[in-house]
């Protein structure tokens, strides 16, 4: 009797668990193609944009500087600009918080052979001795008061 009453549950469940096929296809026997100027989309190919906790910057802008927007929030507390460096010489790095100002500064800069440098401030000066991919960490200063969340601008030159 057990087993004949957990076999007509499962049962049970199983057939409300099924769900009716309906065919909502549509067909379409117009279609209306929007060409956009190849200018401005070449422009929006070329940004350098945040995915997740990462900025890419594969672009430089018309003053040969690697130019893109961030943002802070609680869930992505720390940024990694991600580069590719060809040139040995000085790197000038810059964060602009919208706000003006606010907590927040390069913590770290990763080497291509996995050594570090750090911490520094909304300013970064430093030389490049190596050539490949280089990243840099932004993020808050933790011996400060009050982390700062929002929207900033980091700019990249290498002399």
């Amino acid at each position: 009797m057990k087993n004949f009453l957990m076999l007509f549950l499962s049962l049970f469940f199983f057939s409300c668990q099924q769900k009716e096929n309906k065919d909502t296809s549509v067909t379409v026997s117009d279609s209306i193609l929007i060409e956009k100027p190849k200018e401005e989309s070449q422009q929006a190919q070329e940004k350098n944009k945040q995915i997740g906790d990462t900025i890419f910057l594969n672009f430089r802008n018309k003053k040969d500087l690697f130019v893109a927007e961030g943002s802070l929030d609680s869930i992505h507390s720390k940024i990694f600009v991600k580069f590719k460096n060809e040139n040995l010489g000085e790197l000038k790095a810059k964060i602009i918080p919208v706000t003006g100002k606010g907590n927040i500064r390069f913590n770290q800069i990763i080497f291509p052979d996995k050594t570090s440098d750090g911490p520094f401030g909304m300013d970064l000066k430093v030389d490049l001795k190596q050539k490949g991919d280089h990243i840099l960490v932004i993020g808050h200063s933790l011996m400060a008061d009050e982390p700062y969340f929002g929207k900033f601008e980091v700019q990249l030159e290498n002399i």
